[in-house]
């Protein structure tokens, strides 16, 4: 009886680069990057500023087309769907935790939160429900009429993972995910992030220059000058 294929893995790059400008003064972020990342895996993309890690994770996202090379989501090229094709995709498989928050303030948690789900067009009923779920999972239920405004960063850090979640993604990336945050509050920031790993088998995708947070992902990969010079993996998932 023949062996079964391999489930591919959830992302995938092969020879990917990204120039920005032209001739002489074209700035070469990466330089033909291969990368796979399996379903439920926990990847730290580290690496000093200008290296090209942030221009990588925006690639796996699909927040940016690579000039050359080709990136796969669940085995499929992207660059073989329409642009409401890949809007669709990324609204339905991902998640996005940023450093800068990206909150409308003048709007409620609730608000907020429920946005990816307004995108989708999903009924105000059932968005309602997952909305609360959200904030009910990250314990900001009682701050869902709150504007974003008079929250502490860790709770609006708390508001950017409930938006990310919101959407039942299956990858969710962070990009310096604890930046702004004291280190107490940064530490309480990434544990929710495991735990969702964990819990609910969420590929994490995280950008990061922090040793200590890089350390806690079952995989890392290291990139200087747009290239991956050095990869690590764990003994046991974080």
């Amino acid at each position: 009886m023949p062996l079964s294929e391999p489930p591919p893995a959830v992302l995938r790059t092969h020879a990917l680069t990204r120039t920005y400008g032209r001739g002489d003064t074209a700035f070469h972020a990466l330089r033909g990057v291969d990368l796979s990342v399996e379903r439920g895996q926990s990847l730290a993309i580290v690496g000093k500023s200008g290296s090209g890690k942030s221009t990588l994770m925006h690639l796996l996202a699909l927040l940016d087309r690579p000039t050359s090379g080709r990136v796969e989501v669940n085995g499929t090229d992207a660059a073989t769907l329409s642009v409401r094709e890949l809007n669709r995709l990324r609204n339905a498989e991902f998640g996005f935790v940023f450093q800068q928050f990206f909150l409308t303030a003048t709007q409620s948690v609730f608000e907020n939160v429920s946005l990816p789900l307004v995108i989708a067009g999903m009924p105000a009923k059932e968005r309602r429900v997952r909305t609360m779920e959200a904030l009910d999972a990250l314990g900001l239920a009682d701050k869902a009429k709150n504007r974003a405004t008079d929250l502490s960063g860790g709770q609006k850090q708390r508001v950017v993972i409930a938006r990310a979640l919101v959407g039942e993604p299956s990858v969710i990336f962070a990009d310096e995910p604890t930046g702004n945050l004291d280190s107490a509050t940064g530490a309480q920031v990434e544990q929710i992030l495991f735990d969702l790993r964990r819990d609910r088998g969420i590929t994490l995708v995280v950008v990061t220059h922090d040793a200590d947070l890089a350390a806690r992902c079952y995989r890392s990969v290291t990139i200087a000058d747009g290239r991956i010079v050095a990869e690590q993996t764990a003994g046991v998932a974080a």
